[in-house]
């Protein structure tokens, strides 16, 4: 029995770790942009490979054994996107960030939306969070200065040399302005949908930053983040959203706690959400001297 058990633990071990990174990886591409590629792919090998068997196909089966051996190359190409962004974000932990602190830079965000919201001012933000930001956008002024709502107000006015573009707000700053961000390649986004909201969206999907947007137009507020872009929120909803993802514990996140948030169970990237909030408002009313 003893002998049995220093022959077999070694199979044993190699079984359950193709099995649970078989799981991991699963969890991690479902739901992103390459999910329908890899089912597609996955069912064609497999009735290939059902077919060559049945019918004694030679030619076809070493045909099938070479496609496997490039598969992993296949992989890196089709969700070059995406492990970017895990690798990024696993090379930068731990994080040491306060709640207090954050809690802070929640409420600068918010109340300079309320305030280019109302002032219908056209705005973009991103809030980088763990991956760099600078290597996603093709330009930016540096400004390094303390974000505050009237600093974020001055620098979208439409007056403003540097309005158009978005910022990177970091550790409470304003590290970049006049930035621009890549703009989203889905193709199943709606027609209307204007070039701010694209590069909110973009950006959240090579990153992890959160990205807010306000329409100059309306003066909807909408978020953008892991590939999801929510249009027409409040500045309460604005407020909860930034919390649940920004607020972090006092002690520094570990590795464990980051895999849970990763592979655990979050939204799928899927169409843009518009809600209740996101229609035209009404212009104010003129008053008549």
């Amino acid at each position: 029995m003893w002998q049995w058990i220093q022959e077999a633990w070694r199979p044993a071990l190699e079984i359950l770790i193709l099995a649970v990174g078989i799981y991991y990886a699963s969890r991690f591409v479902r739901g992103t942009r390459g999910w329908p590629v890899v089912i597609g792919f996955v069912i064609v090998l497999l009735a290939l490979a059902l077919l060559t068997t049945l019918l004694d196909l030679k030619v076809l089966r070493w045909i099938l054994g070479s496609v496997f051996a490039w598969s992993a190359v296949a992989v890196l190409v089709i969700f070059q996107p995406e492990l970017r962004r895990m690798l990024a974000e696993l090379g930068s932990l731990p994080l040491f960030v306060t709640a207090h602190e954050q809690r802070e830079n929640i409420e600068v965000v918010v109340q300079s939306c309320e305030r280019l919201s109302e002032a219908r001012i056209g705005a973009l933000m991103a809030i980088e969070q763990s991956i760099q930001l600078q290597e996603a956008v093709e330009s930016g002024i540096p400004v390094d200065c303390e974000a505050t709502p009237e600093m974020i107000e001055t620098i979208f006015f439409p007056n403003n040399a540097i309005h158009d573009g978005g910022i990177i707000l970091k550790g409470g700053r304003i590290a970049f302005a006049a930035c621009i961000f890549p703009l989203s390649q889905r193709q199943d986004l709606n027609k209307s949908l204007g070039t701010r909201h694209r590069a909110a969206l973009g950006l959240s999907e090579e990153t992890d930053a959160v990205v807010v947007a306000v329409s100059e137009e309306t003066g909807a507020i909408s978020y953008a983040y892991k590939g999801q872009l929510v249009r027409g929120v409040t500045v309460e909803e604005l407020r909860a959203f930034l919390t649940s993802v920004l607020i972090r514990p006092a002690r520094a996140r570990g590795l464990l706690a980051w895999l849970r948030e990763r592979f655990g169970e979050r939204p799928r990237p899927g169409p843009v959400v518009v809600t209740k909030h996101d229609v035209p408002a009404a212009p104010p009313p003129r008053t008549t001297s």
